[in-house]
């Protein structure tokens, strides 16, 4: 009888004793012994950042698709079904292809420690060597120098997105230390787009770019983007770009717009490219509107969202975000991990929500206790409660309010426990 791919997923999870453990030994040795699939795939886009890596990569990728390119895309981590993090020229993994492959890395193991993100990024180069496509866009799973993605020895373009705060504990604890670990990416002689960067972290970056001598494609250097009359201005030495807002709700996604169109650019596309980026993207949980499936449907007149953003930089854009939406009642359902700073991510979302609804992440065990996430939420000025569920938080918001606006926020954890109980 065979076995499905969570068996062998849980069976990759107990080959190394933590989640995290940034070396490149273990990727190496498991790639020469699959035969070195790293070498075999269409041409490299590789991208790292704090914030806004997903949403660039799906309009990134929208863009090419759009010019009627076919592209691979590796992204993490998974919200509802780990085939999300694998695409193959378009499509997502199918269960039949995503178990082959990850039963012929395990055996290519041979039972060696190795962590599960090792393994199954390993699986993902395997699948998409082996699969025709024009593009490969690889997202890093965490910081860049040392991430298991970072194996592929000329890729065709690199980008780094926002900088901020965050795992201070893998990758340092000052913006320098973890620009430092992101701009480890960077390739000699290969061209990077950066975009809107603190300054300490782009000091960082182009020390870097220019010890490799590889060139900056830089916002506010060498692009622009903004929001002018309902529209997005796109603007750099080739000429001015005039499209629709981007699909994908939020000020902060122009400039994640931006990257995406200085990389189309970079790659030589053209306007149906462009035009494809700014409104055929779509990344669940990213400021994503419900409006269909089973929790909406057990509250029918709220207007009810999910974010997945977890950082200082995610609650500012949050926070941003709703400020210009209609008004209406705003109330918040978080949930979050104890390895995140949720203070800084709480703090400046209090202005814009009514009450804070505390709850635990299922399944979790890093999960913040919901009584100690509601102490800091009140600590920064928000009214607080504590529900069990996401599920008896709604009904207990809307009991009271049944027309309430409702950001379930906090954790990508938490939004893809949400999305499974949606369907």
């Amino acid at each position: 009888m065979s076995v499905g791919s969570d068996v062998i997923l849980d069976r990759m999870m107990a080959l190394h004793p933590k989640v995290i453990d940034l070396v490149l030994d273990r990727v190496w040795r498991l790639l020469e012994a699959l035969d070195r699939p790293e070498k075999k795939l269409p041409p490299v886009i590789h991208l790292a950042g704090t914030n806004g890596k997903g949403s660039t990569q799906a309009m990134l990728r929208a863009g090419l698709e759009g010019a009627g390119k076919t592209v691979h895309a590796y992204t993490s981590p998974h919200l509802a079904r780990f085939h999300e993090r694998i695409r193959l020229a378009g499509e997502l993994i199918t269960e039949e292809h995503l178990t082959a492959i990850l039963d012929e890395c395990y055996a290519a193991n041979g039972g060696k420690v190795i962590t599960y993100f090792e393994i199954t990024t390993c699986a993902a180069m395997l699948a998409m060597a082996r699969t025709p496509a024009d593009f490969t866009l690889l997202e890093t799973g965490l910081g860049g120098r040392l991430d298991a993605t970072n194996v592929v020895e000329k890729p065709a373009l690199t980008i780094l997105t926002p900088i901020s705060m965050d795992h201070e504990q893998f990758l340092g604890n000052t913006l320098a230390k973890i620009a430092g670990e992101k701009a480890g990416i960077l390739k000699r002689g290969v061209p990077c787009v950066v975009g809107p960067q603190p300054e300490e972290a782009m000091d960082v970056i182009e020390a870097r770019a220019e010890a490799l001598g590889a060139p900056l494609i830089a916002h506010g250097q060498h692009w622009h983007a903004y929001e002018e009359r309902g529209r997005l201005v796109y603007q750099d030495e080739t000429g001015l770009l005039d499209l629709p807002l981007p699909n994908l709700p939020g000020a902060h996604q122009i400039e994640n717009a931006g990257a995406a169109l200085a990389a189309l650019r970079a790659l030589n596309c053209g306007e149906t490219a462009f035009e494809a980026a700014v409104s055929e993207a779509f990344w669940p949980a990213r400021m994503q509107r419900l409006k269909e499936g089973a929790l909406c449907e057990s509250v029918p007149q709220a207007e009810l969202w999910l974010d997945g953003g977890h950082n200082p930089a995610a609650g500012e854009a949050l926070a941003a975000h709703l400020a210009r939406l209609p008004a209406r009642p705003t109330h918040l359902i978080c949930g979050m991990l104890n390895t995140k700073d949720a203070s800084g991510f709480l703090k400046p979302l209090a202005k814009q929500a009514q009450s804070l609804t505390a709850v635990p992440i299922p399944g979790e065990a890093n999960t913040l206790p919901a009584v100690d996430l509601a102490s800091m939420a009140q600590n920064n000025g928000h009214t607080t409660a504590i529900s069990e569920t996401v599920t008896e938080a709604l009904h207990t918001i809307t009991e009271k309010d049944p027309q309430a606006r409702i950001l379930i926020c906090g954790s990508l954890y938490l939004a893809g426990h949400v999305l499974r109980e949606n369907t």
